[in-house]
């Protein structure tokens, strides 16, 4: 069974704005990371993958199947928007069953289904909670289970752990991790702590155009060897940020514990480190 995502020069006008331009990946079974900052354009690519955005140019199959096909696309297709929500005065298992009947599934399939979602993203005992009620991370994961119920080979989750606290993120993370065992797991952020977290392949995505497709390693290759520490007097901070590129601060009394991108030694006291994902996420904006 063919399960991938072959994108080959997507482009996306709204009117005479260019929101993408001349994307292309090819995206395998897994976990697949799109980072990217704000605006960069990610939430329109979901959109058309997901069918509810038409492309202006370009060719998209999912699964083998042209993406113009929007009935077959959204039967093999779960999504998790951004903005994910629901009837506040729905209890779970209602808001989950309610969203069942949306994809198409009968009574006898809603009441198999329903309860084995709900288990899987941990909220069967919360199964009688209001919507209104439920804390950000319990909403997500009513958000997952309504994107898998139909058993999709695709996922794709939009901003999923935005204003999560960092339980709630790790708990979202791992869930997204089991479910992408035998099937596409797109996820799409601006956090770059979850796809180091979670994603092997990623692409990194700015102002509508891909400026990095590729291996996590491959990533973190581009910083290797640039990447300082070092600790300075806070009075020298400014001085210094205005020379280098600055991807981490401690500050401690009149001390500051700083982190820098060079490429060379910037000074006696720095320190050559392992560069992590967010120094080459920096590195490669900053660069573009």
């Amino acid at each position: 069974m063919d399960i991938s995502i072959e994108i080959q020069g997507l482009t996306k006008y709204y009117g005479k704005k260019k929101a993408l331009s001349e994307v292309s990946l090819s995206i395998p079974q897994g976990m697949f990371g799109l980072l990217g900052p704000n605006g960069a354009g990610k939430t329109t690519l979901m959109k058309v993958l997901t069918t509810l955005l038409e492309k202006t140019d370009g060719k998209v199959t999912i699964c083998g199947v042209p993406i113009e096909n929007s009935r077959q696309i959204r039967k093999m297709t779960g999504y998790l928007p951004q903005d994910f929500s629901m009837y506040g005065n729905m209890n779970v298992y209602e808001a989950l069953d309610y969203l069942a009947v949306l994809s198409g599934m009968s009574r006898s399939e809603r009441k198999r289904k329903v309860p084995e979602m709900l288990e899987k993203v941990n909220l069967l005992e919360k199964q009688k909670i209001r919507v209104r009620s439920m804390s950000g991370g319990m909403k997500r994961r009513l958000g997952i289970a309504q994107a898998i119920i139909h058993d999709p080979r695709i996922i794709i989750v939009d901003e999923p752990t935005a204003g999560l606290d960092p339980e709630e993120r790790v708990r979202f993370r791992n869930l997204l991790c089991e479910i992408a065992k035998d099937r596409i797991v797109l996820l799409s952020t601006h956090i770059v702590g979850d796809i180091e977290a979670t994603c092997e392949n990623i692409a990194v995505l700015n102002q509508g155009k891909i400026c990095f497709d590729g291996q996590v390693s491959d990533l973190l290759s581009l910083v290797e060897g640039k990447v300082y520490s070092a600790e300075i007097e806070t009075s020298d901070l400014e001085k210094i940020k205005q020379k280098y590129m600055v991807t981490g601060i401690l500050v401690t009394g009149n001390t500051a514990n700083i982190k820098i991108i060079a490429d060379e030694n910037p000074f006696t006291r720095a320190k050559q480190v392992r560069p992590d994902v967010e120094d080459a996420y920096m590195y490669l904006m900053h660069k573009g």
